[in-house]
């Protein structure tokens, strides 16, 4: 099983969200339908723009924890 961490942007140059999951597909999808968070759905942030692939649940945690700072 692969674990994701990926950035959706509203624009370019507009608000970027920084998340992890283990359904890159399904994870997008909810964004563009405003499921994926109220964040996202308030800043129509649903574009995928970057995803990148981990081992572990804790690796992409900590991978989106490294990007948010």
């Amino acid at each position: 099983m692969a674990f994701f961490t990926y950035i959706m942007a509203s624009r370019r140059n507009g608000t970027l969200y920084t998340g992890s999951t283990d359904d890159i597909g399904l994870r997008a999808w909810q964004h563009k339908e405003g499921a994926g968070s109220k964040f996202t759905a308030e800043h129509d942030v649903e574009r995928l723009v970057w995803f990148e692939t981990h081992e572990t649940r804790e690796a992409a945690f900590r991978r989106e924890r490294q990007i948010k700072k």
